[in-house]
C-alpha cells in the first residue's frame, strides 16, 4: 500500500526498552487490570480485556501471570488504577504526549513534572497539543511464514490506511473507527499481533540536529522508565544517524 508509515519513524525499534521486562509486565499487568475491572474478566465479553491479553503475550509474558492479574482485577482487594495524560515540549520544541495508569495521582503527576522540568522540558494544559497528533489502530504483526500480497489485500478491505514491511515485521495501521474491523479480520486470518492498540501517531514530524535529537530521547527514555508511564509520544523524527546513535 502506497503511503508513508509515520508510526516506524517515530517508534524506535524495539530494543533498549523493551529489554526492561520488568517494566514492560507492569505496564502490561495495569493494562489488564484496568481493562477487567472496566468490562469483567471475561475475554469473550471484554475487547479491551482481550486486547490487553493479546499485548501481554506479545511480550511473552507468562499465562499464570495474566490470569492472576485478571483475578486481582476482580477480586475485594483489587486497585483503582486512573487514567490520566501530559502534554507538553521538550527541549528544541518537540511535542510530547504522556498517557499514565496510577494508583497515587499526586506521585504520578509530581514525577511527570519533575522530570519535564529535568531535562528542560515544559508541561503546557490538557488538550494543547491535541491539534498535533491524530489516534490510529496500529498491529505490529510477525512476517515470517505470511503471504504479505494477499494480507495487504485482506486489510485494504478492512480499512487498513497503511501496510509496510520492515525486515521480519508488518506494520499496519488504520483509522481509530476502524481498529475492531481490522481487529477482528486478523482474528479470522488466524494472526495473532505482537502488539496492537490505539495510538497517537503525529501529523508531522520535527527534525533536530543529532545532539539535540539524543538530549530529547534521554528525556523520552526517561519518561518511559516511570513505572506510573504507559506509553510516550512524540514528534521528533527518527533519523537513520539518530537511530544508529541511539542503538549505541
Amino acid at each position: 500500500m502506497s503511503g508513508h508509515n509515520k508510526w516506524s519513524t517515530i517508534k524506535r525499534k524495539k530494543g533498549a526498552a523493551d529489554a526492561k521486562r520488568g517494566k514492560m509486565f507492569t505496564k502490561v499487568i495495569k493494562e489488564i487490570i484496568i481493562a477487567a475491572k472496566e468490562g469483567g474478566g471475561d475475554p469473550d465479553l471484554n475487547p479491551r480485556l482481550r486486547l490487553a491479553i493479546q499485548n501481554a503475550k506479545g511480550v511473552n509474558m507468562p499465562k499464570d501471570n495474566i490470569e492472576r492479574a485478571i483475578k486481582k482485577a476482580t477480586g475485594a482487594d483489587s486497585v483503582n488504577y486512573l487514567e490520566t495524560s501530559f502534554e507538553g515540549y521538550a527541549p528544541g520544541g518537540i511535542a510530547v504526549f504522556v498517557e499514565c495508569l496510577t494508583d497515587n495521582n499526586n506521585r504520578t503527576v509530581a514525577s511527570v513534572r519533575s522530570t519535564f522540568n529535568k531535562y528542560g522540558g515544559s508541561l503546557g494544559t490538557n488538550g494543547s497539543l491535541s491539534f498535533l497528533f491524530n489516534r490510529k489502530g496500529i498491529f505490529t504483526i510477525e512476517a515470517e511464514g505470511v503471504n504479505t500480497e494477499e494480507l495487504e489485500l485482506e486489510m485494504i478491505d478492512a480499512g487498513a490506511e497503511n501496510f509496510e514491511l520492515n525486515d521480519d515485521t508488518i506494520t499496519i495501521t488504520c483509522a481509530m473507527e476502524d481498529f475492531g474491523n481490522v481487529s477482528r479480520k486478523l482474528g479470522e486470518l488466524g494472526i495473532e499481533p505482537e502488539e496492537s492498540g490505539l495510538r497517537r501517531i503525529p501529523n508531522d514530524t520535527k527534525e533536530l540536529d543529532l545532539e539535540s535529537g539524543k538530549k530529547v530521547m534521554k528525556f523520552i527514555d526517561a519518561l518511559e522508565d516511570d513505572d506510573d508511564v504507559q506509553n510516550v509520544y512524540h514528534n521528533l523524527l527518527i533519523t537513520d544517524e539518530l537511530a544508529e546513535a541511539l542503538d549505541q
